[in-house]
This record gives structure tokens, C-alpha cells and sequence, in this order.
């Protein structure tokens, strides 16, 4: 639903600038535009038929967020009901959709000895290639639950400044990996690092604390 609204929103856009009307990036300056748009006739210079048409993306849109709250409320509840949820959302970067994505997809994480067989299974480990006995690292495999794995990348571009900045062992390690990796690379490695502490999380029924977890798990 969310991939729903996202093309609903980049219609409404093609729309506008095809007929000249560039609106501000984000999606709350674009629902501002429109209601504004829709609430003065002779607004934009549009056609009654291309009126018609915005105010059915309006309705569409405005429906999508209907349920897309509902779904997040559910989330929430089961996010403050559920032990290992509540512990998950402890870790930096994990809110309530990683961490009830997580518990659907792989429960306590037994089936996982290691926080890195859990990493490999989200393909957010890096493939190698070997020559002459030299093995080269390449890009991150991309196997296993490619949903899990875009979240997790997508809280962990969210923070990545952020937990750099903390004194703390994941800090410090983020800093330092920031000094020798491109920006993405760092990403990617920190989603990494939150999918193996989700692991000791989920397996040995702990909060996350900044300093207390493994952070090499």
C-alpha cells in the first residue's frame, strides 16, 4: 500500500508538471498544494476534466492513508504486546515494522547458530570472488527476505550520522568504518551489525543497550 500511495503521489506530480506546476519535494507540501489547488477554481489553470482527475488521486490517496494507519496502529499493538518485539525496538535504526517483520520471519532466530548466519540469510553479507587464491569482496549477496533486508538498510541510513557521533563501541565502529568505506558501503555494513544484534536480542532475551550488547555477535 505504501508502494501504492508512493506512485499515486509521483502521478500526481507528472500531472502537475506536464502542465507547467513544479510543487516542492516532500509529501506534505504536495497535500498542501493540492487542497489549496482544489479549493480555488482558478488555481493553476486547470481544466475542469484535469480537476476531476486530481481530486480522484486526492480521494485514492487519502483512502491509502486510511489504511496504512490502520495497519500501523496493529503494528504498535503488537509491537507493545510482544516481549521480543518490545526488545527489538531497543536497537538504533528498529521500529515497530522491522521488528514485527523480523518475529514473522524468523520467531526467536533459532534456526540461526550465529548472528552472521542470520546476516547471510537477509543477503547482507558480501559475495567473494576468489583468483589465484585471492579472494575479492563484492557486492552483498541480495538473497533471502529482500523486505527485511530493505528495511533494515533503510533504519540504518537513517541513523548512521547519528550513531556516529555517540561514544559508544557501535559509535566508535561506525566513525571509524565512515573514515575508510564510502558512504553506502557504511550502510549496508551497519545493517549488517543491526541484524546481528537483533539476533542476540531475539536469541538471548536481552534489551539492547549501547554498551552492554555484542555488537560483533
Amino acid at each position: 500500500m505504501i508502494g501504492e500511495r508512493t506512485a499515486l503521489i509521483n502521478q500526481a506530480r507528472a500531472v502537475l508538471l506536464e502542465r507547467g506546476i513544479v510543487v516542492p519535494q516532500g509529501k506534505r507540501r504536495l497535500a498542501e498544494y493540492l487542497n489549496t489547488l482544489m479549493g480555488d477554481p482558478e488555481a493553476g489553470g486547470l481544466s475542469s476534466r484535469m480537476r476531476v482527475l486530481i481530486a480522484d488521486i486526492q480521494l485514492q490517496w487519502q483512502e491509502l492513508d486510511r489504511r496504512i494507519e490502520i495497519f500501523d496502529a496493529e503494528f504498535m499493538a503488537f509491537t507493545k504486546e510482544n516481549d521480543d518485539a518490545r526488545r527489538l525496538v531497543t536497537i538504533p535504526g528498529v521500529g515497530v515494522t522491522i521488528a514485527s517483520a523480523l518475529i514473522a520471519a524468523v520467531g526467536k532466530a533459532e534456526t540461526f547458530d550465529h548472528g552472521r548466519d542470520l546476516a547471510a540469510w537477509l543477503g547482507l553479507v558480501p559475495r567473494q570472488s576468489t583468483t589465484g587464491g585471492k579472494p575479492t569482496l563484492l557486492g552483498i549477496s541480495k538473497r533471502g527476505n529482500k523486505y527485511i533486508r530493505r528495511l533494515l538498510i533503510h533504519g540504518a541510513r537513517s541513523i548512521l550520522r547519528f550513531i556516529a557521533e555517540r561514544d559508544t563501541a557501535l559509535g566508535l565502529w561506525v566513525k571509524e568504518l565512515l573514515l575508510r568505506v564510502h558512504h553506502n558501503v557504511a550502510v549496508v555494513a551497519l545493517a549488517n551489525k543491526l541484524a546481528r544484534i537483533a539476533w542476540a536480542v531475539l536469541r538471548r532475551g536481552d534489551r539492547y543497550t549501547a554498551r552492554g550488547t555484542p555488537v560483533s555477535a
